[in-house]
């Protein structure tokens, strides 16, 4: 058993960026059963220094953070991204998550992914047709079945 973190802003597409998701649509697999176990929401403002949140209900900015920047992705136009910090509350939001689907995953997430193992998704798809690839993979991989149609 397993879940996935898909970004959608209508419950029915994969067409969030990771950096614009306010929101978290969290999937849970068992075999080849899928159901919707809820919604988590991105939280907006910044804890004080030490303050943690419940990851099941929200995310939070690394220390050093800046106010409306948490979460926003990269600036572009040699604005740079605020780095690690910037995508680690939303990172910390789903990281009992076997994998995340977003229409985009910018680097410093995908880096961030990468050191707790869970699998980035980029796709722009149905939520059900990502659901259906990604849990037929992991099925397949799960049970040691080739990979090859």
């Amino acid at each position: 058993m397993y879940k996935i973190a898909v970004g959608s802003s209508d419950g029915k597409n994969v067409d969030l960026k990771f950096g614009q998701a306010d929101r978290f649509h969290i999937y849970q697999v068992d075999g080849k059963d899928v159901k919707l176990l809820g919604i988590r929401e991105v939280k907006d403002d910044l804890p004080e220094k030490g303050e943690t949140e419940n990851k099941e209900t929200n995310a939070t900015c690394e220390e050093g953070g800046k106010s409306g920047s948490c979460g926003s992705g990269c600036g572009g136009n040699g604005q740079g991204c605020g780095g690690a910090g910037e995508v680690m509350g939303k990172v910390t939001l789903i990281e009992d998550c076997r994998c995340v689907v977003c229409a985009k995953v910018g680097f410093q997430a995908q880096k961030q992914f990468e050191k707790k193992a869970i699998s980035v998704f980029d796709v722009q798809v149905s939520i059900d047709e990502a659901l259906e690839k990604i849990t037929s993979y992991y099925y397949k991989i799960d049970q040691r079945q080739s990979l090859r149609k």
